[in-house]
């Protein structure tokens, strides 16, 4: 009997005629976990989606529990034993907890069909308690934290008594103390003899869970193996196709005294209280804090997506009397969200509409305000270009279809078009790889070499002691540190994010 519960046989896909996978030979051990990394764009979603029934491979074959594996659909493979818990989950927040676990399958009365709510309490409760989770089965998912979803949805995967459980990404939007329940929990679904898949950017957290690694690099397997073989650094060489000796782009320039941005004595009730800071030209400035701290109300209420009550904001000298993002635009203030896919893009449409959003402005300057659609195509393809996003076509490829780096680069391109003179990032390099990380900070490096003011909001602070000139920390709406180049050390900064004294 074949030790490998999954394998896959030299499994390849196009799209656009472009490949998208090589070649690809994978096996799962039975009862074991298999890591799977890889930059964005290198492979990982295509493959998963075709093992999870989403689209078929154009060639190769797939084996399960022995047997040729060619599903029609997810349908199928959730009947063969595969569940896929994906970085965006899927649950409908406006329904409970138990209706999110049975929406497809609801246990009947008998044979008539009639929804046995009492059968739909006992077992979401037994679902609930399989992972301890201590929640009501009727608790609506909209009141529960993004740690309490991912549960949720693990608890909808082994609803249907799963053999194998794909993770894409699952820590992404989780807490460090949800991050320890997860763990815990993955361990004791492995000893249940579950055999999972665990795609992730965190490389250490891949070392410490799989027992094996597969690496992928532009549709190929570049390596894999026994975990105990690997070490970050043959990781990243594995993905990357070089040694990242550095993580970050050396500085190139450094801030002038001129102010671009200033704002002074900024408060909204329940958000943020008396802020103030100045951001000068050519100057990369950190936002740090703790959940909760007021780091991105502070950034929304800049650009004019949300209301403030006191306080001025002034670019180059100059006041704005009336805060709006479109005031902002013209204003040349740039604000990539935190949460690209919801409020950074338009998912459906192509790549070529989302970036030209915010500089169609620039190209109708005509009497007749007729857009130079020629003109703007070509820029478009420039950026494209110029920020290296891995794609189809931009005037067919949506950026739904995209890895989460290159969705990223697509939100960049829309700001790059608008040559902003303040950039706003908000966790710029969330869920996405360190090669593709390296890329961002370079593209932030460069705005700023170029004159412009970067304000980076991050949550992880070895980024921020990477990339940044002066790091600001918030805590409950207050700026309650600063710290200059010179003054950078990790224990500090958090430290005062918790508004300790700690020494150095």
């Amino acid at each position: 009997m074949s030790e490998y519960i999954l394998q896959l046989k030299n499994i390849s896909k196009y799209f656009f005629g472009v490949p998208a996978l090589k070649n690809i030979n994978l096996e799962l051990r039975k009862g074991k976990m298999l890591g799977l990394i890889g930059e964005n764009g290198a492979g990982k979603s295509t493959m998963m989606n075709i093992i999870g029934g989403v689209i078929k491979a154009d060639e190769g074959s797939m084996v399960l529990k022995g047997e040729e594996y060619q599903p029609d659909g997810p349908g199928e493979a959730t009947d063969a034993g595969i569940t896929f818990i994906h970085q965006e989950l899927n649950l409908f927040t406006n329904l409970s907890i138990e209706e999110n676990i049975y929406i497809s399958s609801f246990p009947t009365i008998g044979r008539l069909p009639v929804i046995s709510k009492g059968a739909i309490r006992t077992k979401t409760r037994e679902l609930l308690d399989s992972i301890d989770l201590k929640l009501s089965p009727d608790i609506l998912v909209e009141k529960l934290s993004p740690g309490e979803r991912q549960l949720v949805e693990i608890a909808k995967a082994l609803s249907s008594k799963p053999d194998i459980i794909i993770f894409d990404e699952p820590t992404t939007s989780l807490t460090a103390r949800e991050t320890k329940k997860l763990f815990e929990l993955i361990n004791k679904l492995r000893d249940q003899g579950i055999s999972m898949i665990y795609i992730s950017h965190i490389l250490d957290d891949v070392l410490n869970l799989v027992d094996d690694i597969v690496v992928l690099k532009d549709g190929e397997v570049t390596d894999k193996g026994a975990k105990q073989d690997f070490s970050i650094q043959r990781m990243v060489s594995s993905m990357v196709g070089r040694d990242l000796e550095q993580m970050y782009p050396e500085r190139t320039s450094k801030p002038s005294n001129e102010v671009v941005l200033e704002v002074s004595n900024l408060s909204q009730s329940g958000t943020i209280h008396d802020v103030s800071f100045k951001l000068h030209k050519g100057e990369i400035l950190g936002v740090f804090g703790l959940m909760g701290s007021g780091r991105t109300e502070m950034a929304r209420i800049i650009f004019g997506l949300d209301p403030y009550e006191s306080g001025e904001i002034a670019v180059d000298g100059k006041k704005i009397t009336k805060s709006s993002p479109q005031n902002s635009i013209r204003n040349r203030i740039a604000f990539v969200t935190e949460n690209r896919r919801e409020e950074g893009l338009l998912m459906h449409s192509t790549i070529l509409d989302n970036i030209q959003l915010v500089s169609l402005r620039e190209y109708a300057k005509t009497i007749l305000k007729i857009v130079d659609s020629k003109k703007v195509t070509e820029s478009i393809k420039d950026v494209v270009k110029m920020l290296k996003v891995k794609s189809g076509p931009v005037e067919k490829t949506a950026p739904k279809s995209l890895s989460g780096g290159n969705q990223q680069k697509v939100v960049i391109g829309k700001w790059v078009m608008a040559k902003p003179k303040i950039f706003m990032v908000d966790e710029p390099t969330r869920g996405i790889d360190v090669g593709a990380k390296y890329e961002v900070y370079t593209i932030l490096n460069q705005f700023a070499s170029e004159g412009s003011g970067v304000l980076i909001i991050s949550s992880e602070i070895e980024e921020l002691i990477g990339v940044c000139d002066r790091i600001l920390v918030m805590s409950k709406g207050e700026i309650v540190g600063e710290f200059s180049a010179s003054e950078f050390d990790k224990e500090r900064i958090v430290g005062s994010a918790f508004r300790q004294n700690v020494r150095c």
